[in-house]
């Protein structure tokens, strides 16, 4: 399966903020009893920033990057920053142009990644009792840069359940079922990181869960009601891993057509990944097998421009297949 196009999303100006240097609380993403929101929306739009670099329009709020380009809209952010949340020490050094963090958890283990000068990830590993093992190997021959792949759509023609199943009314069996699900269709080569965060049609070869997790009004935090809704989705994570230590699985956020674009987008960024640390802080899911990103708006469920809680919705799918050629086999 072949790309038939790519656009570069790539440039230093769209680099996201460098890694933590310190641990991180899990608290500004899981809401303890009787505790308000720590930052909201109207926070983030008084960090933002707005600049232009040729055609593309960069917006830095805090630890995010929006990059508008041509019609394409995305945000970026650093997953170090995840996985130092409540981990026991963060470690940072360069290494000639590339950046390398380890972040030690508090069982000992080290999750270590590099990413180069623009703040793209080329490999992430676990650290065990001195034992590596390569979560993801993103580096690739010629010019390390991002793109928008534009592949044939696959087609579908299963039991829906199969392909997109409603993780709120499902078994433990049947999210397992479709975290070990292969391709719809064949993949012919292996895709960056970076090409299935930004190629929706590229994803949808993936089977997907999808969950509703309610945030309220303008917040990314999860309260403890809604983090005890992830349990089944944990246990067939978990359940892949224990059969291959390289699984990937992408926690996509998405939320409906009401309010601004880059509130959407930013909120959306934020709540998968907050959804990625309740699955490893109150369910003990690997971090480092974890990737999220946002897409706001952009991909509606439903096709309408007011509330809709089909649209504020996670999504959860294996990309193994896509980013390691030797899960395809």
């Amino acid at each position: 399966m072949a790309g038939r196009a790519a656009v570069q999303v790539g440039g230093s100006a769209a680099a996201p903020p460098p890694p933590p240097t310190q641990p991180r609380s899990s608290a500004d993403f899981i809401r303890r009893d009787n505790q308000g929101p720590t930052r909201g929306v109207d926070d983030l739009r008084r960090e933002r920033r707005e600049v232009r670099d040729g055609n593309r329009t960069i917006i830095t709020e805090g630890d995010r990057t929006i990059v508008r380009q041509g019609d394409r809209t995305f945000i970026r952010h650093n997953e170090a920053d995840r996985f130092a949340v409540d981990a026991r020490d963060v470690r940072v050094s360069r290494r000639g142009e590339d950046t390398v963090s380890i972040i030690v958890r508090p069982d000992g283990s080290q999750i270590v990644t590099t990413t180069d000068r623009q703040g793209r990830l080329l490999r992430r590993v676990r650290r065990n009792d001195g034992r590596d093992v390569v979560i993801i190997d993103n580096r690739y021959t010629g010019p390390r840069q991002s793109f928008f792949v534009d592949v044939p759509p696959p087609r579908w023609q299963g039991p829906r359940e199969r392909y997109i199943l409603d993780g709120d009314n499902a078994s433990r069996d049947a999210i397992f079922t479709i975290f070990e699900a292969p391709p719809i269709q064949r993949i012919d080569r292996r895709y960056t990181l970076e090409e299935v965060r930004y190629s929706e049609p590229l994803r949808a070869y993936m089977p997907r869960v999808d969950l509703d997790v309610h945030f309220e009004t303008g917040s990314w935090q999860l309260g403890p009601e809604q983090v005890s809704r992830l349990a089944e989705i944990a246990d067939g994570i978990k359940r892949a891993v224990s059969r291959n230590p390289r699984e990937v699985f992408l926690i996509e956020g998405h939320t409906d057509a009401v309010g601004e674009p880059e509130d959407n987008l930013s909120l959306s960024d934020r709540r998968a990944e907050a959804v990625a640390v309740a699955l490893t802080q109150q369910f003990q899911v690997p971090p480092e097998n974890l990737v999220t990103q946002g897409y706001g708006e952009q991909y509606l469920k439903v096709q309408t421009d007011g509330p809709s809680l089909e649209n504020r919705r996670v999504a959860v799918r294996r990309i193994t297949p896509l980013i390691d050629q030797q899960a395809n086999r």
